[in-house]
């Protein structure tokens, strides 16, 4: 199955991906918890959520990538530079130099569409969409769970064995624990 990937810029398939699915004044992610500073994230909820999303995409921030099957919207990543994310000052997740790397920290499949390798799909997406934004290098920062099921709402960091097949290598040890696991630092150069 090949899908396309595209940077988000539609609020509604954004909406799809990360927004609340049943509850329109749900209190959900919206995948902004590594996208703006711990504060703002603490401060926002519920609707102020999505209405934060839509400025973002109204003033042309990266904030991920869609991707999309024959028109419909089956995966997202959240994808910036790293800059604008709560990663530039992280104090669990080290630096490996001082490149503007983009950051990819969160992926996720559409139920009815799992299994199909669209993760993969929209890793290398978001690959592509970094390196035509002039980024040198991507990051992740998966968990290293050497093959051990990872619960289905903590897997959207992804995994160490993803990135690996995505062309990543393990570039630093962090001192972040999801699931019990403990997270890494995978890099791909881009230059």
């Amino acid at each position: 199955m090949a899908i396309e990937v595209l940077p988000a810029t539609d609020y509604q398939d954004v909406a799809t991906m990360v927004g609340p699915k049943k509850d329109p004044n749900g209190n959900v992610c919206w995948c902004l918890s590594y996208r703006v500073t711990p504060k703002e994230n603490q401060a926002l909820t519920r609707t102020a959520r999505g209405r934060k999303v839509s400025a973002l995409l109204r003033a042309g921030e990266p904030i991920g990538a869609l991707g999309y099957d024959d028109g419909e919207v089956v995966g997202w990543a959240g994808l910036a530079p790293r800059a604008s994310t709560s990663f530039a000052t992280n104090r669990r997740i080290p630096h490996v130099d001082d490149l503007d790397a983009w950051s990819v920290w969160c992926i996720r499949v559409r139920p009815g569409h799992r299994g199909e390798g669209i993760a993969h799909e929209m890793l290398a997406g978001a690959v592509r969409i970094a390196r035509e934004a002039g980024a040198p290098a991507i990051e992740g920062y998966p968990v290293d769970n050497a093959g051990e099921k990872v619960e289905m709402t903590m897997a959207y960091v992804g995994t160490r064995a993803l990135f690996e097949a995505a062309g990543f290598e393990k570039a630093a040890d962090t001192t972040s624990r999801l699931d019990g696991f403990p997270r890494v630092v995978m890099r791909l150069d881009l230059r």
